[in-house]
């Protein structure tokens, strides 16, 4: 199940025209928009407005550009876009759709969150059936893990909208979407290929980042409670905040086990799946920062004030990588990863 990703003619990506490069856009592409929605959470969490700000007017653009060819290449490749559709890969635009929201929900911009959310929800079931259906028992990459990533985005826009409308069966929903990726991981993590710790282009960081963004919607669960809204018992709430926290040390157990890797085996040329490195890391900042506020663990939020630049620093190296590609220095970029 592997293909490139750079053109078929093995041109360098440099010599080809944008209406081109965008046909030759693969699924992938969505973890760009993806990881830089989490950065302009971290930021805006951790007290940058203007660079928060920055980074949101990027997801914005780049949003509308994935749902415009999203939207059109039905119509126009009808026999691609189901191809791709049924790829793990295709799973990152709806989770970017559903980043989106929660970042402008911070903003106080509920009522368009709440647009984003149908939207995404609308789309979930669609893509996630289309790419189980294609799953194998063994030797899976890292984007695996998207459909547990999709679903946790889901949860933790629904926990956000809770709190902030308030609606209470919101929140139930969110925590039944928790529940569910969780589950989600687990069939994924049985079909992962453990070689890609070493092999992989990219995507294998998403192991991680897939229970970051659980122990996220966790933490938002648990900050959904109180206020104006009373969601859990002392049990219920006790399980949540046990699960949350456990989930955040196997994350940054993960991100141990990923960097050693890297290190042993550095894989330094550019590949769009190294956008699925990218937005793991700014999810384990944002979940880092949620949890401390949540559990009330105060080093977290140092911790996740740390993963925030890390995440600013990786999204920076893999743009520069991604820019050298399109201006060809690197004579075509091909992905070796499976799909």
């Amino acid at each position: 199940m592997s293909a490139p990703h750079g053109p078929a003619s093995g041109a360098p990506v440099g010599l080809l025209s944008p209406r081109a490069w965008w046909a030759r856009r693969p699924p992938e592409a969505g973890a760009a928009v993806l990881a830089t929605g989490m950065i302009s959470v971290g930021l805006q969490l951790t007290g940058h407005a203007v660079l928060s700000w920055i980074a949101l007017a990027l997801t914005c653009g780049a949003w509308v550009v994935l749902a415009a060819g999203f939207a059109v290449r039905p119509a126009r490749e009808r026999a691609r876009w189901t191809a791709e559709a049924g790829t793990p890969g295709a799973l990152t635009a709806v989770a970017a759709t559903a980043v989106l929201g929660t970042r402008l929900s911070g903003l106080g911009r509920h009522r368009l969150a709440e647009v984003l959310l149908a939207l995404a929800a609308a789309c979930w079931p669609v893509l996630l059936v289309g790419v189980v259906r294609h799953w194998r028992r063994r030797g899976m990459p890292g984007a695996v893990f998207l459909g547990s990533v999709v679903t946790e985005t889901l949860a933790v826009l629904g926990a956000t909208l809770a709190r902030a409308v308030p609606a209470a069966w919101l929140a139930h929903a969110a925590l039944v979407l928790f529940w569910l990726g969780l589950v989600l991981y687990g069939f994924a993590l049985a079909g992962f290929d453990r070689r890609q710790l070493l092999e992989g282009a990219g995507d294998q960081w998403v192991a991680g980042g897939a229970l970051a963004v659980s122990a996220l919607a966790g933490a938002r669960l648990l900050i959904a409670d109180g206020g104006r809204l009373y969601l859990w018992n002392d049990d219920d709430h006790g399980v949540l905040r046990a699960v949350t926290v456990a989930l955040l040390v196997l994350c940054l157990a993960w991100f141990v086990v990923l960097a050693v890797a890297e290190a042993v085996r550095p894989r330094p040329r550019y590949d769009v799946l190294r956008w699925s490195t990218v937005f793991p890391l700014a999810m384990a900042a944002v979940a880092a920062l949620d949890v401390a506020t949540a559990v009330g663990i105060p080093w977290l939020g140092d911790l996740g004030r740390v993963l925030v630049w890390v995440a600013v620093a990786a999204w920076l190296s893999v743009l520069v990588g991604a820019v050298r590609s399109r201006a060809g220095d690197r004579g075509g970029v091909r992905s070796r990863e499976r799909r």
